[in-house]
C-alpha cells in the first residue's frame, strides 16, 4: 500500500476519529440552519435534506455531501460553518487515541502528511487538539481555504501541484469513497478507504 508513496492526504471527520454522536450534532446544526432559512419545521427540514441528498446522489451517481445539499437548498457554506463553529462541542465526544497519534508520527517520519477536510478551521483545530494530532500535519486545508467542498477537481489539482509530486506518489485516506477518494483515484492517486479506527491502523501494516 505505501510502496512508492511520498505524501499521504488524510480526511479528518470519520477518518482520524469516528464519533456518531458528533456526526449527529453536526447534522442537527445544519438542519436547524436550513429549517430557519426555508421557514419550516425541523422535522420538515430533515425530510427535505434527506430527499435532496437522495435526488442529488441519483443524479450524480455518487454520494452527495452535506455541503452540496446545503448549497442546493439555497444556503451558504459560510453561514453553515459559522453555526457549526458556534454550536458544535466536540469536547463532549472526543478523546485522544494514542494508536492514531503513533500511526501519524510513524508515517510522518518518512512521508509528507496533509490534512484535507470539508470542516472549518476553528472546529478542525479543536478536533485535532482533542485527539492529539495537532502539529503532525505540515499542511492543513479546510473548507475556508476555497469554499469549494470535496470532491473538487480544481482544489485537488492545485494541491497536487503544491506537493510537487506525481499522482502515483500520493495516497488519499478517507471514510467516504465518493467524497474523499473517487476523484483522487480518477487522477491516478492511490486511495485507502477506512471506516473504523481499526481499519485506519492497518494502513501501516506490511503486506506480502
Amino acid at each position: 500500500m505505501l510502496t512508492g508513496i511520498t505524501a499521504i492526504i488524510f480526511d479528518l471527520d470519520g477518518t482520524l476519529y469516528v464519533s456518531l454522536p458528533l456526526g449527529r450534532e453536526i447534522m442537527a446544526s445544519a438542519v436547524r440552519y436550513l429549517a430557519e432559512l426555508r421557514g419550516m419545521s425541523v422535522t420538515a427540514a430533515q425530510a427535505l435534506i434527506r430527499e435532496t441528498k437522495r435526488e442529488m446522489t441519483l443524479r450524480a451517481g455518487a454520494e452527495a455531501s452535506l455541503s452540496v445539499v446545503c448549497l442546493e437548498l439555497g444556503g451558504t457554506l459560510q453561514e453553515m460553518h459559522r453555526r457549526f463553529a458556534a454550536e458544535i462541542e466536540p469536547e463532549r465526544h472526543l478523546t485522544r487515541d494514542e494508536r492514531v497519534v503513533e500511526l501519524l508520527r510513524t508515517l510522518g517520519a518518512t512521508r509528507e502528511l496533509v490534512l484535507y477536510t470539508n470542516n472549518n478551521r476553528f472546529l478542525a483545530t479543536r478536533i485535532t487538539d482533542l485527539i492529539g494530532i495537532t502539529g503532525l500535519f505540515p499542511k492543513v486545508i479546510t473548507i475556508e481555504d476555497t469554499w469549494r467542498p470535496k470532491p473538487d477537481r480544481e482544489t485537488l489539482e492545485k494541491l497536487l501541484r503544491q506537493l510537487g509530486r506525481a499522482p502515483a506518489e500520493c495516497l488519499f485516506v478517507g471514510d467516504r469513497y465518493d467524497i474523499d477518494l473517487r476523484l483522487p483515484a480518477s487522477l491516478g492517486c492511490a486511495v485507502y478507504h477506512t471506516r473504523t479506527i481499526d481499519e485506519l491502523l492497518m494502513l501501516d501494516t506490511p503486506t506480502e
